[in-house]
């Protein structure tokens, strides 16, 4: 069975200082990201672009959506699997490459979840990684790969 589902954001500009966009340099990139029942995220350019550094930055809002769903995922098939993850981290990077026009693109994301089980197949724990990909909604929506290097450590190891 097929479902659609709906989501809405708000976003509002909050960087006129005054002058507009006259130029380049006269304006803040800074803005507010709501939804409702949730808190604002205040976002920004990265620093490169003139932005504020302190701000999540649309790039960086993209690649936690990617580790995030990826996560949800993974934690949905340990579940459904016999699998009993009890940490989960992720370092995750992601390649933005710009032309000289100005335009560019993420090239690529690399998650790197790092899982702990307390119970369960370690290696069908690290397969469930491929499961989890194929299901998760935000990389199957971008036109860059998505790449995993998953580990998975053991609760009970000492040398996890």
């Amino acid at each position: 069975m097929r479902f659609e589902y709906g989501f809405r954001v708000q976003l509002e500009w909050t960087g006129d200082l005054g002058r507009g966009t006259a130029d380049a340099r006269a304006y803040s990139r800074e803005h507010v990201l709501r939804a409702e029942g949730h808190h604002e995220i205040r976002g920004s350019a990265d620093r490169v672009f003139h932005g504020d550094a302190a701000l999540w930055n649309p790039e960086q809002m993209l690649l936690g959506a990617l580790s995030q769903c990826h996560l949800l995922a993974y934690l949905y098939e340990a579940a459904a699997n016999g699998v009993v993850v009890v940490g989960y981290t992720d370092d995750a990077t992601a390649t933005l490459k710009t032309e000289a026009d100005g335009s560019g693109a993420v090239t690529e994301a690399v998650l790197r979840p790092a899982v702990t089980i307390a119970a369960g197949d370690p290696e069908l724990a690290q397969r469930l990684h491929d499961s989890a990909r194929s299901k998760c909604f935000i990389a199957n929506s971008v036109a860059f790969p998505v790449r995993h290097e998953p580990v998975v450590l053991l609760a009970d190891d000492p040398l996890s």
